[in-house]
């Protein structure tokens, strides 16, 4: 069997699909509607029989016309309409009632993917040592359409700011509140590929922007001023409010806040990042929960699911890397297998850089492709309003076609203003050689393990918005993370790397997310990977079975409360790198030239949880009363470096500089403008956050300092 029909019988998901009777429909993008309030319509009551092992096939769902503001109808970015109309409309799912079966005193697991594109909450009962451990997906009741609520096993990551004559009174009600303060999920995504300019999307990928301020309400970035921006911490808060509401509606026995809660974050997230994301727990009342990288997650629920066959897939020696891409990025790691007194063991041995590529990239790439062909064919010249809506219709274009492997074509519907052309419409179509062409050539391209992603001087002017990866080839992403982690796994005596190998050679492939769903993408990274592994006379690696690549993230966290009571095997791994503080060095000064910078590891890699580092012997002089900045850098890469190692000169590629961080010292019973002498300390709290603190040399006082959450560029 080959990788393209073995991704066809994906658990979990629809099986070989069946020839249409009827040609498929056609992707619209029709013409901004009239200015008319949304009717309600009457929400569904019942509840659904919900199966444990999450949702056998997908639902899709049709969004009713939004209306229109009269000055975004005027605009050049005015709203369009994105529909893809099945053959056969399914049955609608019933919002579930609450639970009836939990006690007072319950306590569960629960696992919280907040992903960029989707978000996912599964759970388990917390038993008896000696009990199984045995978890379902949540389904999470949410509007899809004005006056409708259906549950789905994701939530999608957007917002909507809907216009406050856009939805007719009552519209937006749902279980738990007669008025939510956010349009979320299938609505806001639903309604936000009619009006793109009043849709929050990828709020996850901006907590890690080190250019802006994440508390500022800078989302959607190219709204007009009519409509209310929102930060994308809020957003975040957002989200992960409505999976707690969702939750106590169903299990009112039980409070989410009471509940050993596991949020996942990229594992390239930095400290700053980490923090938000914790900190945003803590706004909706989930101050208990901790973190865990979405990788290891994967692994997790790969584990988990294997029902304790995963020995059998993996020897002692091996080395996975798991490749995570999902909407916004593209998230690399390795795990190293080694055997302690004849067990299995697995330690994270490397992380790659956080990579803003992901399938958002792809469905802009195609919405650029059918533009291209509509200016070739016929003269057609799309205004900005039309490829963002064209880049939804892209979106759901292809996934039918990576579906439905039936279809060779889906027809395209584009609106447009013009009243000379028949219909007011475009009219064009996206086909599967298409799809194949940008996506697998564009984005996993055959290249040599030596070549590496291009890097562009950007522009001094450019607009405000997230910092993508300048090349799209996800293969030479690989290509640059294997070869410098090629050093990882040398102070592990199971692991033996070839002399003459130049990059680390993975056995075997974990595959998560949405995008390599597609049997085309994941046979074409196998492919490349393999060739690589050919050339240097090393064995091909093997692709591990059973992953789920959807639902993976979610189930691996809620896995992971249970290992951590000790009931599992647990991925060793600590700090995904290591981080270090910028000092000024004592040479003598010189005219016109500012002092060396130096770097002071401040927390080593592989830093456990639980742990801190002290450096008595740097000591600083900090003011009362003045705020004092460090330069913060960060290193996945450099591992023998120990606390209180300074570097006074590194590659441009082995140390990345993060936020500042600042400290400001009280002047509670101190003089202000007096001198403390300190010294930094490290933790890594059980939560999974990095803290820093100065500590006074001369008694016990502790300040800690703050991580800056992006303050924004100057």
């Amino acid at each position: 069997m080959s990788l393209f029909d073995q991704f066809k019988k994906i658990p979990g998901k629809s099986q070989e699909p069946q020839k249409p009777e009827q040609p498929v429909a056609p992707v619209a993008v029709p013409e901004p509607l009239a200015l008319e309030p949304l009717v309600a319509e009457t929400p569904v009551q019942e509840a659904p029989q919900m199966a444990a092992e999450g949702p056998e096939t997908a639902v899709e769902t049709v969004a009713e016309p939004a209306a229109v503001t009269e000055t975004e109808a005027a605009s050049d970015t005015a709203p369009a309409v994105t529909e893809a109309v099945s053959d056969t409309a399914p049955a609608p799912a019933a919002a579930p009632t609450p639970s009836t079966e939990d006690s007072p005193g319950q306590r569960f697991t629960v696992g919280i993917d907040l992903g960029t594109t989707h978000c996912v909450l599964s759970y388990s009962k917390t038993g008896d040592e000696d009990e199984e451990f045995v978890q379902q997906v949540m389904a999470v009741p949410q509007l899809t359409s004005p006056g409708m609520v259906e549950d789905s096993y994701q939530l999608p990551s957007f917002l909507y700011q809907a216009h406050e004559s856009e939805l007719a009174q009552g519209s937006t009600s749902l279980p738990w509140t007669a008025k939510p303060d956010y349009l979320v999920g299938e609505i806001a995504r639903n309604l936000g590929s009619k009006t793109p300019i009043r849709l929050v999307s990828s709020a996850k990928s901006w907590l890690c922007h080190a250019g802006v301020d994440c508390k500022a309400a800078i989302l959607p970035a190219d709204a007009p001023d009519e409509v209310t921006r929102v930060s994308p911490f809020q957003a975040s808060v957002a989200y992960l409010q409505h999976l707690r509401d969702a939750w106590e509606y169903q299990h009112p026995h039980a409070p989410l806040s009471e509940q050993d809660v596991v949020i996942t974050v990229p594992a390239s997230f930095d400290p700053a990042a980490r923090e938000l994301t914790v900190e945003a727990a803590r706004s909706v009342g989930l101050g208990q929960a901790i973190l865990l990288e979405e990788p290891q997650a994967a692994v997790y629920s790969w584990i988990e699911k294997s029902h304790g066959d995963w020995r059998k897939q993996v020897n002692c020696g091996d080395i996975i890397l798991i490749v995570d891409i999902g909407g916004g990025t593209t998230d690399l790691s390795l795990i190293a297998v080694t055997q302690q007194n004849g067990n299995l063991e697995l330690t994270r041995v490397a992380v790659g850089d956080h990579i803003l590529l992901g399938g958002d990239n792809m469905d802009l790439a195609l919405a650029y492709t059918v533009k291209a062909k509509l200016e070739k064919d016929g003269g057609q010249r799309l205004q900005p309003w039309q490829i963002q809506a064209l880049t939804h219709s892209c979106r759901d274009a292809k996934e039918k076609l990576f579906t439905d492997y039936s279809l060779d074509t889906i027809p395209l519907v584009i609106a447009n203003r013009s009243s000379s052309l028949i219909g007011g419409s475009l009219r064009t179509e996206l086909t599967r050689d298409e799809v194949n062409r940008v996506l697998v050539e564009g984005f996993l391209p055959k290249v040599a393990i030596t070549d590496r992603p291009v890097s562009r001087t950007r522009s001094g002017l450019r607009t405000a918005g997230l910092p993508y990866a300048q090349d799209a080839g996800i293969t030479r992403h690989l290509a640059a993370f294997l070869a410098k982690q090629q050093d990882a796994t040398n102070d592990l005596a199971d692991i033996n790397l070839p002399a003459h190998a130049t990059f680390l050679h993975p056995s075997a492939v974990l595959f998560n997310g949405g995008v390599l769903k597609a049997g085309a993408l994941a046979e074409r990274l196998m492919q490349v990977l393999n060739s690589w592994l050919i050339a240097e006379q090393a064995p091909e690696a093997r692709l591990l079975a059973g992953a789920d690549l959807d639902l993976a993230v979610a189930r691996g966290a809620a896995y992971y409360g249970f290992v951590r009571k000790g009931r599992g095997v647990r991925i060793k791994g600590g700090t995904a790198a290591s981080y270090y503080v910028g000092v000024e060095s004592s040479m003598p000064a010189v005219p016109g030239l500012p002092p060396e910078l130096e770097a002071l590891c401040i927390a080593p890699f592989g830093m456990e949880e639980g742990t801190q580092e002290e450096l008595p012997d740097d000591e600083f002089g900090l003011v009362i009363g003045e705020p004092v900045r460090f330069r913060f850098f960060a290193s996945n890469s450099r591992r023998d470096d120990r606390v209180g190692t300074r570097l006074d000169f590194w590659n441009d590629d082995e140390l990345s500089e993060l936020a500042e961080i600042e400290i400001t010292l009280s002047d509670a019973g101190r003089r202000p403008g007096e001198v403390i002498p300190v010294h930094l300390c490290a933790a890594v709290t059980e939560v999974g956050t990095l803290e820093l603190h100065a500590v006074s040399q001369k008694d016990d006082s502790r300040w800690k300092i703050e991580f800056d959450v992006r303050a924004g560029e100057n």
